[in-house]
């Protein structure tokens, strides 16, 4: 996220003075609104966010300047014995705030009441995990239901699955819902539901490939003939466009060969809108797509503009890709100068819900970078602090505004 001359003129006549002065307007105003089409003016509201700490079992709240973008510490809740927060999911209504725990001792959500100023109250035992190695949450646009990855299934789905919980509005209880958990093929991972809720995708890293489902009613189906759809080795972070036409997904351990030798590429997906096939991929021309250079993809987004892709990977030699949606087809193209030797991470990937910050995790207690961009090129410029220490290594962020 990166960013008159005076000019001198001869006054001829008494008459030639208004002309000016309206030109000089017309210029300034121009180059004000083009100033304001590539660069955001970093003017949101103080905000609040969340990252999981799984090596303390606690989740910490953050505090993130609405001028600058910078990230303070807030309040750190009680580690709770046995459990191991990684995924988390807020509420749209912002009440109430789920971490996923999965450890060898037990599988498990907690659920958090979420405060005016922030700060989160454990609301009781945490809720008893319907499968095993719980590891990715997603809350459908409607706030009704939480839906989370089950990596090592449950007992009548021993290769993985979903479990899909209805949400009480009033005190944020969960109960699964009837035929929950929902098979989803082997291991998987990362899960995202598209804005309209229509469609949920799930990543199978072990075989590389993404599990479709249609969503009503917290019931999910599993989109077929198709589903599981080929991606790429080690399928892991997706992301859709605002649009819901494109679905991308990031392939860390994927061989570029005998074109390029480095490891790791981006799948693009058209999606099947409507229709008896609902909500099918269909590979978009020319994916997969990669870097010149650097390796291994781990998380991806889209920014809020709709633009680009960014994918992410762990250090920061060409660590940050950055690629040009193309509007009408969905094809990748890479932003100038992409990839960018900047700090990154693999553990997520996410735009400040102002539009105005982009934030990245990694596995250190510095764990997140933090950028401005800029909306008509891609670039990004650090944001001063940036990185932003969680005094652990993260798990995953959930911003609120």
């Amino acid at each position: 996220m990166s960013f008159l001359r005076a000019a001198r003129a001869a006054l001829a006549g008494k008459n030639c003075l208004p002309r000016i002065l309206v030109a000089v307007a017309v210029i300034l105003a121009g180059l004000s609104l083009s100033c304001g089409n590539s660069t955001h003016s970093n003017t949101g509201p103080n905000h609040n966010a969340y990252v999981s700490l799984p090596a303390r079992g606690s989740v910490l709240l953050l505090h993130i300047n609405g001028a600058t973008g910078a990230i303070s510490k807030g309040a750190e809740t009680p580690q709770v014995q046995d459990t191991t927060p990684r995924g988390l999911a807020l509420l749209p209504s912002k009440k109430f705030l789920y971490a996923v725990n999965s450890s060898t001792h037990a599988n498990s959500i907690s659920i958090f009441s979420v405060a005016s100023d922030g700060t989160l109250t454990l609301s009781g035992p945490p809720t008893p995990a319907s499968g095993s190695g719980p590891n990715a949450a997603v809350i459908d646009p409607s706030g009704k239901y939480l839906l989370v990855t089950n990596t090592f299934g449950d007992p009548k789905n021993v290769a993985g699955s979903v479990s899909v919980y209805s949400i009480d509005a009033g005190s944020g209880a969960l109960s699964e819902v009837p035929n929950s958990p929902f098979f989803a093929n082997t291991g998987p991972s990362e899960i995202l539901i598209t804005p309209s809720g229509k469609f949920v995708y799930v990543t199978n890293p072990g075989i590389g490939t993404v599990t479709a489902f249609t969503f009503s009613n917290g019931v999910l189906t599993e989109v077929k003939p198709g589903s599981p759809f080929t991606s790429g080795a080690g399928a892991s972070g997706l992301v859709v466009d605002g649009s819901e036409r494109f679905l991308y997904v990031a392939n860390p351990l994927a061989s570029n060969l005998p074109l390029q030798t480095n490891t790791g590429n981006i799948s693009g997906f058209n999606i099947q809108p409507d229709g008896p096939n609902a909500g099918a991929l269909t590979p978009i021309l020319g994916s997969p797509f990669t870097a010149t250079v650097g390796n291994n993809p781990t998380a991806i987004t889209v920014d809020p503009s709709g633009r680009f892709v960014y994918a992410v990977t762990p250090g920061s030699s060409f660590s940050i890709w950055c690629f040009s949606i193309g509007p009408t087809n969905g094809l990748l193209t890479a932003a100038t100068n992409s990839p960018f030797s900047l700090g990154a991470g693999e553990l997520f990937a996410l735009f400040d819900p102002s539009g105005n910050y982009f934030y990245i995790g990694s596995q250190s207690g510095n764990g997140i970078p933090g950028y401005t961009y800029n909306s008509s090129t891609g670039a990004l410029t650090v944001i001063s602090g940036s990185p932003f220490s969680t005094g652990t290594a993260p798990g995953k962020m959930a911003l609120s505004e």
